[in-house]
């Protein structure tokens, strides 16, 4: 079982910038695919970022180039830095991690608690 704990939330002014952080209960390096999603009330949860069983990354289309998603193996975090934030970017912003099966991210993995990003 994974234990994952989002941080780094809060308000911030259109055109700043927060980093999110996600501290996982294991190593998920080599072991599982690591992503950020959000969703605001009665929306579906998107995807923001990811880092897939191959070590790379994918954005969804909104936010590349504005936010990077890297991992800090020796404190076993996912990080998220939004830079030049929107007001659609406005949601609970929440980490994942996919146990890689045969090379490929499982469909089902473990969820954080989440953590809120406004910005106006």
């Amino acid at each position: 079982h994974v234990q994952l704990v989002e941080s780094g939330g809060g308000s911030v002014q259109v055109g700043g910038s927060l980093r999110l952080s996600c501290v996982s209960s294991v190593d998920t390096i080599g072991r599982y695919c690591m992503g950020w999603f959000r969703q605001i009330p009665d929306k579906e949860r998107e995807g923001v970022a990811g880092i897939e069983s191959d070590g790379s990354t994918s954005y969804a289309d909104s936010v590349k180039g504005r936010f990077t998603i890297s991992q800090d193996n020796a404190k076993n975090t996912l990080y998220l830095q939004m830079n030049s934030l929107k007001p659609e970017d406005t949601a609970m912003y929440y980490c994942a991690a996919y146990p890689i099966d045969g090379g490929r991210c499982a469909d089902f993995g473990y969820w954080g608690q989440g953590t809120q990003v406004t910005v106006s």
